[in-house]
This record gives C-alpha cells, sequence and structure tokens, in this order.
C-alpha cells in the first residue's frame, strides 16, 4: 500500500534530517522536533536550506523513498532517489505509444476541460444568486463554450496538434473567468490573469506553488508504476521535463489545486498580508502562509471521491497514482482506452 503512504513536509529552513535506527528524526537547532518511522513515508519534500545527513539519503534511496528539494518558493531544484524499478516492456510500449499518441491525448483533454467546466459550474451553484448578472452570464457563456470543446475534442480525426490547441482555447476561455469565482472582498486577492514566472500576484502564487506540489505526485505516481515521467503524450519531450507528469496533472489541476486556492481566498485564510513582492514584481507567501497552505493540501488529499471508472470512493490523494496504472494498464493492452478522471 505504498501509495496511500504519507508525505513529510519540511518548511523550516535550518532544520537537520538525520536516520536514527528505522527512523527519520527531524531537528531544529539541536532539539528534536519530529520523528517519523520510514516505513511509513513515501517521499519528503524539503524547503529551503535543511541539512540531510548522508546515512538518511543513502536509507532512503534503498527503501525507495524519495527526497524531493525544492526552494523556499516552492521551486523544483532536485530529486535523490535510488535505482529505478519498473517493467521494461512497459516502458517500451510507452516510447512506441508516443509516436501514436491521439486516443491518450483525447482522454487527457476531455478529462481536464471537462473539469474546469465543473469547476465552474460549481461555481455559479454556489455563488450564482450574489453573482452581478454579467459576471453569471459570462461564466454560463463559458461553460457552453467549453462543452462545444469537449465535442469537438471527441471527434476522431482531430489530430495531437489540433487537441492541443483546444486544450489551450479552454484554459483561456476557463481563467477569463476566474475573477468572478474570488469572493474575497480584498482587492489585493483579485485574478488579473495567469502568471508564472514569477507569479505576479497572491492567487498566481498560489497556484504555481500547489501545482509544483501536484508535479511532485504525479511524477511519483508514474515512477511508481514503472513509467517513465519523461516521455509524455499531450506535452512535448523536452531534456529535463517530466512530461508525463505533467499530462497527468492536467485532469486533476481543476480540481485538486483551483477549488482548494478559490477555497483558501474565499474563505479568507490567506489574505493580502500573506504575501509579498520582492524586486521585480514576484509575489512570494510568508512562511505562516506556506505552513496554512500545506496543511490545507494534506486536508484536500484526504477527501474521498467516487471514482468514476472503479466506482468506488478513494481519497483524493491517491487519484494519482491511479491514474498511472489505468494508464499502465492501457498501455499494456489490459484496457482498451485511458479513463480520464472526471469530477462531479
Amino acid at each position: 500500500m505504498k501509495k496511500l503512504l504519507n508525505t513529510l513536509y519540511v518548511t523550516t529552513e535550518g532544520a537537520a534530517l538525520r536516520k536514527d535506527g528505522e527512523n527519520l528524526v527531524v531537528e531544529v537547532e539541536g532539539a528534536e522536533r519530529a520523528r517519523v518511522p520510514m516505513h511509513l513515508l513515501a517521499s519528503v519534500v524539503l524547503f529551503g536550506a535543511i541539512y540531510l545527513s548522508p546515512a538518511l539519503m543513502g536509507a532512503c534511496a534503498a527503501a525507495g523513498i524519495t527526497l524531493v528539494l525544492l526552494d523556499r518558493n516552492g521551486r523544483f531544484l532536485a530529486r535523490i532517489e535510488g535505482p529505478v524499478t519498473g517493467n521494461v516492456l512497459l516502458r517500451m510500449a510507452q516510447y512506441k505509444a508516443s509516436d501514436n499518441a491521439q486516443d491518450i491525448v483525447r482522454s487527457v483533454v476531455m478529462g481536464k476541460v471537462s473539469n474546469q467546466r465543473a469547476v465552474l459550474m460549481r461555481g455559479l451553484r454556489d455563488y450564482g444568486d450574489t453573482l452581478d448578472p454579467s459576471a453569471r452570464d459570462a461564466i454560463a457563456g463559458i461553460t457552453d463554450r467549453l462543452a462545444l470543446i469537449i465535442r469537438r475534442v471527441q471527434r476522431a480525426d482531430d489530430t495531437i496538434d489540433l487537441m492541443r490547441g483546444s486544450e489551450g482555447e479552454a484554459a483561456s476561455l476557463y481563467f477569463s473567468v476566474f475573477d468572478h469565482l474570488i469572493r474575497s472582498p480584498d482587492e489585493n486577492m483579485r485574478w488579473r490573469g495567469r502568471s508564472r514566472r514569477p507569479p505576479l500576484d497572491p492567487v498566481n502564487a498560489l497556484l504555481s506553488f500547489l501545482y509544483t506540489l501536484l508535479t511532485h505526485d504525479c511524477r511519483s505516481a508514474c515512477e511508481s508504476v514503472g513509467l517513465d515521467a519523461a516521455v509524455g503524450f499531450l506535452h512535448r519531450d523536452r531534456p529535463g521535463r517530466p512530461s508525463l507528469a505533467l499530462d497527468l496533472m492536467e485532469e486533476l489541476r481543476p480540481v485538486l489545486v483551483d477549488r482548494l486556492v478559490l477555497s483558501l481566498v474565499n474563505r479568507r485564510q490567506l489574505r493580502a498580508g500573506d504575501f509579498e513582492t520582492r524586486d521585480g514584481g514576484a509575489v512570494i507567501m510568508s512562511e505562516e502562509a506556506r505552513k496554512t497552505v500545506l496543511t490545507a493540501w494534506q486536508e484536500r488529499k484526504r477527501e474521498e471521491r467516487q471514482h468514476p471508472f472503479l466506482e468506488e470512493k478513494v481519497p483524493l490523494g491517491l487519484v494519482p497514482y491511479l491514474q498511472a496504472q489505468l494508464l499502465a494498464r492501457h498501455l499494456r493492452g489490459d484496457i482498451d482506452a485511458y479513463p480520464p478522471w472526471f469530477w462531479k
């Protein structure tokens, strides 16, 4: 049940991690703050300048525990892991499929656009009575256009490039009305369009931070079933880019990340004072805000939803692993098509 095990997040800069028997020990200023049995861990995510003992790194590599190094703002730096395991025949099937991936790309794009549409429709249901009529009409109009894009993508004769264009069009439409879903009265927490490197407002900072965490989970999911996280279908392959992990996260972003960001902002768990603007315009979270987000992220992953293909309730944090398993089964020929995860 490795896929159900926990991820340990260490956010205190200056902390030291070491091995003590079969336990991972976290110390801050020489005082022990946490002790976790290593068999309960699947991965450890470290933010900023944190010391790792060589003995712990070796033990984690031997036990299959991935160490992920991020800078203090959540930007990916490196992964430390042991030998990559997996079925060579599965990877050969993956490489072969990457040359003719229309069906997989179609499933991924349909899953993502459907879930974006579901987020907007949930917003109409939750806030429709309080929205300005023009905002309500704008959201309703975008949901209709997203439905048209879904029907367009379903056409069997669409090329991958056309489906990539449909995915980009859907993302632009979706984010064009994202601000209407923000109910916080704080003007500094408004949405002014997507900005990434660097994020130029608090909402973009939240999205980028959580997308980084979701990418880590999806990459771990791919590798846990023996897939090559670098060889994708929707995303073009580039050196150093986890293209398959990015493919896998597309259908999950609207539900796992976007909905969580809206909840944190609309419930005023995070406010403008929790962010600071650096030289050049980059906006980053405070240390306390980051802890709030990580706590909410872990709670979100424990929530259970009905899996549309398996027809049973599963924790949201397990969904990337289940989708990676389903993709692997499709590549092996055990199931006819890759079934995307639809949120309802």
